[in-house]
């Protein structure tokens, strides 16, 4: 299961600037669904993995300008 919570955890409360916690079964899930919102926005890239013992899975946690493009090479998954 991927949980997106928009705004978690934000450093900065600026428009168009969110921090995105994103929770699934495995690391790898996780850092992969973190990674391919450079592909949407210009984004930091995943977090190191932590896990919440109070909750299922592991999650990471991702910072992305959504009012930028992303990077032309993050454009194609592909290409990564």
């Amino acid at each position: 299961m991927l949980v997106l919570r928009r705004g978690s955890g934000c450093a900065f409360l600026q428009p168009g600037l969110v921090g995105i916690d994103i929770t699934a079964a495995d690391v790898a899930t996780a850092t992969e669904a973190a990674t391919a919102l450079g592909g949407l926005w210009l984004s930091s890239g995943p977090s190191a993995p932590w896990h919440n013992p109070s909750q299922a899975g592991v999650t990471v946690r991702a910072y992305a300008d959504l009012r930028r493009a992303p990077l032309p090479a993050a454009i194609d998954p592909g290409t990564g």
